[in-house]
């Protein structure tokens, strides 16, 4: 008797996997490469897993295959700063990562000039959401700031005629309850 296939699937795995690589990295364990980061004078090295940089970077994927003969031990990046490669390290070994509002653009570099396409992605959604934001609040603004104009007319429009009514009722064409046109074609009679 034959049975049907069936499929296992675990959906926390692939975290459990990161999750675990990530701590193999930051104890230094199975490490294969260190990366020497350099810019501007700052240096620091992140030692690292070749096959986690390869599955997560054109860039680290096209140097470590293209390699001959032994393999490298070490890769020098002199255009990305330190702290922005801390940030794609932590990003790609975890799938996320916190940096402030004015790093993204970096990052986003980082992510273009390590050929990360996940990391590329994500700063792009994050700074489409922040240009969204910005715009609601300009639109925000700008129907409060048109809202207060109107306010303002309004009340000038009322001021003005506010200001028209007592010169009507001076000038005097108004009174007795005469239209002006009927005071000037019916003369008063006497009593």
């Amino acid at each position: 008797m034959e049975s049907n296939p069936v499929l296992l699937e675990s959906k926390s795995s692939p975290l459990n996997l990161l999750n675990e690589m990530q701590q193999l990295r930051l104890l230094g364990h199975l490490c294969d490469v260190t990366v020497s980061v350099e810019y501007q004078g700052v240096r620091a090295e992140f030692p690292a897993h070749r096959a986690v940089l390869a599955a997560t970077s054109k860039f680290f994927k096209e140097v470590f295959l293209s390699e001959e003969g032994a393999p490298r031990s070490s890769v020098l990046l002199s255009e990305v700063r330190v702290a922005d490669f801390a940030s794609f390290l932590e990003f790609v070994y975890t799938a996320r990562v916190e940096v402030e509002e004015d790093r993204v653009q970096r990052m986003l570099e980082v992510a273009e000039k390590l050929k990360c396409l996940d990391l590329s992605e994500t700063c792009f959604q994050l700074k489409k959401q922040m240009l969204e934001s910005v715009l609601l609040e300009l639109q925000s603004f700008s129907e409060q700031h048109n809202s207060e104009e109107e306010e303002v007319e309004e009340e000038e429009e009322e001021g003005s005629a506010a200001e028209a009514k007592p010169e009507l009722l001076d000038s005097g064409s108004v009174s007795h309850g005469v239209s002006p046109e009927g005071s000037a074609a019916k003369p008063r009679e006497k009593a």
